[in-house]
């Protein structure tokens, strides 16, 4: 697995976005998604398990809002939990307590906000 591959290059960023890392397709696990280009195993992708990529998603936007979310106003926050729940993340055991230990809040408050999110 050469690192200055096109096709390494090209996928790269969409693993990292993921949480996700490359590994040479022979050292492929039964969880591992192959990708092959041309007819060749070029390179295999090492999804993260469910609670690292919620892990993964918050930094993401923790570096994307420049600053802690804890730190966010009230507004900023309720918009960061209906983003994370269209991404599925209440649906991974812990998500709730994970998103209300980021944001700086209670479990009780993240569900405030996800309930006048579906009221809305």
């Amino acid at each position: 697995m050469s690192a200055d591959e096109p096709f390494i290059t090209a996928v790269k960023p969409l693993v990292d976005a993921m949480g996700g890392r490359l590994v040479p397709p022979d050292e492929a696990g039964p969880d591992d998604v192959v990708l092959a280009w041309e007819g060749v195993d070029v390179v295999a992708v090492r999804l993260p398990q469910l609670a690292d990529s919620l892990d993964h998603i918050l930094a993401a936007m923790e570096r994307r809002q420049g600053r802690p979310l804890a730190d966010l106003d009230r507004k900023a926050k309720q918009e960061i939990v209906r983003i994370l729940e269209a991404r599925g993340a209440f649906a991974v055991r812990h998500g709730v307590e994970t998103v209300a230990g980021a944001l700086g809040v209670s479990r009780f408050t993240v569900y405030n906000y996800l309930n006048r999110e579906k009221g809305a």
